[in-house]
């Protein structure tokens, strides 16, 4: 009898799950729709205008995301301005909320009855369609422009500006001399992420974008509302061609940083810091303070929708809107089991596929590696779409399996990069000392690698759990009667314009969204303090 090796068996488990959640959905894709489709897509002035429109609003929405969050970064690590602290925060509180915050505050904020439009400037307009898109895809998407830009500035060497200093150049001539060029890699890394993000969105474009047809929503409508899977597969593959381009783009300008780059490293003898002038400190700070208060102004609008009768028209105090809330128990419950799993399953599996590729010499290891990264490049309505045919196809009734899988392998893409840069930094020689002591390479990843990746592994988990409670655009095509969402409840009411009770679902979910990240800050601080203080008494 032939004796299979245990990690053989993982191997095999592991290729096979994510052949048949990824690649099988997207065969069924490619092969639903006919001739007729592409034709009538093709030829079509209404397909024309969305692909036009979906191609202006990622340019436009890309380039003023990656400006603010560039000018934020540089204001935060290189200036000296007031608050920088709080500044430094700001993008991170609004990059971990969910995505249908952005849009539901902006009418909020900036509707027909909108506090901003409406109640200040007194204006009667509608900013629905690009304009409004555009701005809240801005708010939503500069953090990521930031968080990115952010790192690259803290990594240049800084004896480079000291050197253009010592030589006379002012603060503001370093800048455009010799810190931008400098964070040129930076800045288009985030620009190609960010835009890959907006090609997804669906969230925004559903509540604010009006009459502006982009392909995330277009892809859903067709579906869902004409019943035409054919023609929604046509366009969720136009989608998807910028999104893999854009994709492969980002990835090789990753690992051209990671052998490139002699700039980051030693700090050198600093000279003293040259201070920013006064002109210069006063910009950066309004820039900073106005889209600081953008963000305040969107959570303060949710919370205070969810109190208020009818936003903008009847402004007496309710708690009506809450005690609803009762009522959306199931769609909350759902919500967090679903994440929940899904948020286990993802880490599990990028783990896995980490370990394989990067401590084993099996084969077919760069599929693995390409199979595990490509649902980054994949916008959710259209990998929705995916698992949406094939449950139809294989007669797969179990919507609640359907929305794991789209969180799960949703996820995966960002929980992979974690692992396998935590596996990345322990040295292979443990392994061999593993090896020698007599384990095999299922005990040295779970007794091994994982103790020592342990917070990796933590911080992709709680990623994981935070981005599913709030997931939208995959999990859109898979709910049912039987497995209502919250994000999907909240979506429903917002375009019913039921302001009030979306408001109060929202913030009851940003709520938890707030609670998981605090709960997880915190148990990972009481960790570092337990191991500490055994330290000090060892």
């Amino acid at each position: 009898m032939v004796k299979i090796n245990k990690i053989n068996l993982v191997y095999i488990a592991v290729i096979l799950i994510l052949t048949a959640c990824i690649i099988f959905p997207f065969l069924t894709v490619f092969l639903t729709p006919k001739a007729s489709d592409f034709v009538s897509v093709f030829t079509s002035n209404i397909w024309r205008e969305a692909v036009f429109n979906t191609i202006l609003e990622c340019v436009c929405s890309t380039v003023l995301s990656v400006i603010i969050g560039y000018i934020f970064a540089y204001a935060v690590v290189k200036a000296d301005i007031p608050f920088k602290r709080i500044f430094a925060f700001i993008p991170i509180l609004h990059l971990m909320t969910p995505p249908f915050v952005g849009g539901l505050s902006f009418i909020l904020l900036f509707g027909r009855q909108g506090f901003f439009t409406h109640a200040i400037l007194g204006l009667d307009v509608s900013l629905y369609g690009f304009w409004g898109l555009l701005i809240a895809q801005v708010l939503c998407f500069f953090p990521i422009a930031y968080l990115i830009c952010a790192q690259v500035l803290q990594r240049i060497n800084p004896s480079l500006e000291q050197a253009a200093r010592a030589m006379g150049a002012s603060k503001t001539r370093i800048a455009f001399t010799v810190t931008i060029p400098l964070s040129l890699n930076g800045i288009l890394s985030s620009a190609l992420f960010i835009a890959v993000s907006v090609l997804s969105d669906f969230g925004n474009p559903m509540i604010v974008a009006g009459r502006f047809r982009v392909l995330a929503v277009e892809v859903y409508t067709q579906l869902n509302g004409w019943m035409n899977a054919g023609k929604s597969a046509v366009l969720g593959l136009i989608l998807l061609l910028p999104s893999i381009l854009l994709f492969l783009l980002q990835n090789k300008i990753l690992k051209k940083n990671k052998i490139k780059f002699a700039t980051v490293g030693q700090k050198g003898s600093p000279l003293p810091e040259k201070k920013s002038s006064k002109i210069t400190q006063i910009l950066l700070f309004a820039v900073c303070a106005f889209v600081s208060l953008l963000v305040f102004a969107q959570f303060i609008a949710i919370v205070a929708g969810g109190f208020q009768k009818l936003w903008g028209i009847n402004t007496d105090f309710t708690l009506d809107h809450f005690k609803f809330l009762g009522k959306t128990f199931i769609e909350l419950r759902n919500s967090l089991i679903f994440a929940f799993v899904s948020a286990v399953l993802s880490t599990v599996l990028a783990g896995l596929s980490s370990f394989l590729v990067n401590r084993t010499s099996l084969p077919c290891t760069k599929y693995l590696d390409t199979v595990s990264q490509v649902p980054a490049a994949i916008p959710g309505s259209l990998f929705g779409l995916a698992l949406s045919l094939t449950a139809a196809r294989l007669h797969i009734h179990a919507s609640a399996v359907m929305i794991i899988i789209a969180m799960t392998v949703g996820f995966m893409p960002f929980s992979y990069r974690i692992i396998s840069t935590v596996f990345s930094q322990i040295k292979s020689s443990i392994d061999d000392a593993s090896y020698s002591l007599g384990a095999d390479k299922i005990r040295l990843f779970t007794s091994v690698l994982i103790p020592l990746s342990k917070g990796g592994f933590y911080s992709s988990f709680i990623y994981d759990l935070v981005r599913g409670v709030g997931t939208i655009s995959s999990v859109i095509f898979l709910v049912s009667f039987s497995t209502p969402l919250a994000s999907i409840k909240i979506l429903t009411m917002a375009e019913q314009g039921d302001w009030g009770k979306a408001c109060a679902l929202a913030s009851v979910l940003t709520a938890l969204t707030f609670g998981i990240l605090a709960s997880g800050s915190l148990i990972i601080k009481l960790k570092k303090g337990f191991f500490d203080e055994r330290k000090t008494r060892a």
